[in-house]
């Protein structure tokens, strides 16, 4: 067996720890609405989100999977850089990840927001409808967004009668896609993936489900265009339908980003090893 790396280790340590505190302390609605990333435009939405939702994880099934990856990998790129610089990687492509889901969510909902406001609605008046819980068995509900609406209206000055079909539609969508939250080490992981590709091209790689080896500077690219395809279609290949691919491809982007400074630089303050 492989001897594990210190950041590594802790980073594992720290992922069980805060997983098994989330399930065992009895109250995981709490725990995930401090520590699960927020839009932010949403009323959970907290600054230090952006570092702590890479320690959260949506069910074991996630925290082994992604902790089976940075075990795998980690250890590799670890004993390469050291224990800064790979933390440096960890987190920054965790960030990454977090800076191309936001840039995405804006491009997503900036047009909405525009038209609304252009139709006489007030950024305030938007703002407090993205606070209405409109779930209903787990979906969201336009039924209850007008039952819950007209309340807001008038206390804005507004009638149910300046909302047309398109005015509605676009505050529903609003806060379906304003609501969501985000967890999980994925695009910290994703960050690894690529430094271990870059470090080791030609290592034979394998899915679970695909028993072939594949040599890493094939297999990588390729689970990055499988999580452009997703994100682009909204289809689902291999994983869950919540996957944040964003999330993943932002994280793969500033590892590249990063690997492609450092080994640009090798032979200054800022080289490999």
């Amino acid at each position: 067996m492989r001897h594990i790396t210190p950041t590594v280790k802790h980073l594992l340590i720290i992922n069980c720890i805060v997983f098994a505190g989330t399930y065992l302390l009895g109250n995981k609605d709490l725990f995930y609405g401090l520590l699960a990333l927020y839009y932010p435009l949403s009323d959970y939405f907290m600054p230090w989100q952006v570092f702590s939702h890479m320690f959260m994880h949506g069910g074991y099934q996630h925290l082994l999977f992604n902790m089976f990856a940075l075990f795998m990998f980690g250890i590799a790129v670890e004993r390469v850089f050291g224990q800064r610089k790979f933390l440096t990687l960890y987190i920054s492509s965790g960030l990454g990840a977090v800076a191309l889901t936001f840039i995405v969510y804006y491009v997503k909902i900036y047009p909405s927001l525009i038209e609304l406001q252009s139709l006489g609605f007030s950024f305030d008046f938007i703002k407090e409808v993205l606070k209405l819980d409109i779930l209903s068995d787990r979906m969201f509900q336009g039924d209850i967004l007008i039952s819950k609406l007209e309340p807001i209206l008038d206390s804005f000055g507004y009638t149910m009668n300046q909302l047309d079909v398109d005015s509605f539609r676009m505050l529903f969508d609003l806060i379906v896609t304003s609501n969501g939250s985000m967890v999980g080490a994925s695009g910290a992981i994703m960050g690894i993936l690529v430094a271990f590709g870059m470090l080791n091209p030609n290592a034979e790689l394998m899915m679970i489900f695909l028993p072939i080896p594949i040599k890493a500077k094939y297999f990588i690219p390729g689970i990055i265009g499988l999580d452009l395809i997703s994100a682009f279609t909204g289809v689902s290949i291999f994983s869950p339908s919540n996957t944040a691919y964003i999330a993943h491809i932002g994280g793969a982007l500033t590892g590249f980003l990063l690997m492609y400074f450092w080994k640009k630089n090798q032979f200054d303050k800022f080289r490999w090893n």
